[in-house]
């Protein structure tokens, strides 16, 4: 609407909508033109998938409430964390490169004791996410 004030007070005419419209197209150029600065931008950004996974107890039964965290396999901490829905599935989107999935769970009493012979590890697993690609897994939990 401004645009059409301004083109009234100057030519001290009072012009159509379609004129003003057509005035402010032709001044505004083609629609959809990219810069090559806009294309380069968009060949730069990263492929991304979708990690997608079901929490399963030890008699082969879905989890829900589960956290579960994600991090890249050369990281220490966790960078996503979710939870199981209610039927023990979770799914995140994550861009390319490996990472390390696994089921933050109590440790069982068996392997809190300082035992060398009992290591213990939450259930895991690694996955290679590739370019705008699903990839399925399952976290066992363990007795």
């Amino acid at each position: 609407m401004r645009l059409a004030e301004s083109i009234t007070i100057r030519t001290n005419r009072k012009l159509s909508a379609g004129v003003v419209l057509c005035l402010a197209l032709s001044l505004a150029g083609p629609l959809r033109a990219e810069s090559p600065a806009h294309s380069d931008k968009k060949a730069s950004q990263e492929h991304y998938g979708l990690v997608f996974g079901t929490v399963w107890s030890p008699k082969d039964e879905p989890v829900a409430g589960v956290r579960v965290k994600i991090r890249r396999e050369n990281e220490k901490k966790a960078r996503w964390e979710l939870y199981s829905n209610r039927l023990g599935e979770f799914e995140q989107l994550l861009p390319a490169g490996s990472y390390v999935v696994w089921a933050d769970v109590k440790r069982p009493k068996r392997a809190k004791k300082r035992d060398q012979g009992n290591p213990w590890s939450p259930p895991q697993a690694k996955v290679q996410v590739e370019n705008d690609i699903r990839v399925d897994i399952g976290l066992h939990l363990t007795e």
